[in-house]
């Protein structure tokens, strides 16, 4: 969407979702900062169960906190519209918000098969989950 929440300090954003969302009702989420990560941040990635950042430390219980809490506020909020939660377009590869693909813990760009933390409660609670690159698809479904 745009919001300067990514571990670098900068943003991801992308236009195909902006327009997308547009006439939808959304709840922008950043797990990570959630958990209490600040914003720049080393960057993380998964570790087989647990998230390590570049400088070698342990940030497991920052990453389930902030992706409890993003599902609580989401949660929330739709309860309170009398909606459900049809969806969610989170960040290819993070390893919060990575959709079947997370990198692979060697910080070397190495993509290996997962999801990440705030992705697998969504979809444990039946959420579709997507990312910026399924363009196609979630254009075909409006």
């Amino acid at each position: 969407m745009g919001n300067n929440c990514k571990y670098n300090g900068g943003n991801n954003r992308c236009q195909w979702i902006i327009d997308f969302v547009r006439d939808k009702s959304i709840v922008e989420i950043c797990p990570e900062e959630l958990g209490g990560l600040p914003t720049p941040r080393p960057p993380t990635e998964q570790v087989g169960n647990s998230v390590m950042n570049k400088e070698g430390r342990d940030v497991t219980l920052e990453f389930q906190l902030g992706a409890r809490r993003g599902y609580e506020i989401a949660t929330a909020v739709a309860e309170k519209s009398g909606d459900k939660i049809e969806g969610a377009i989170l960040k290819a590869k993070s390893p919060s918000c990575g959709c079947c693909e997370i990198y692979d813990g060697s910080f070397s760009g190495t993509v290996v098969e997962g999801d990440g933390y705030f992705a697998k409660i969504l979809k444990e609670q039946g959420i579709r989950v997507m990312t910026e690159t399924d363009e196609i698809s979630l254009t075909s479904i409006e």
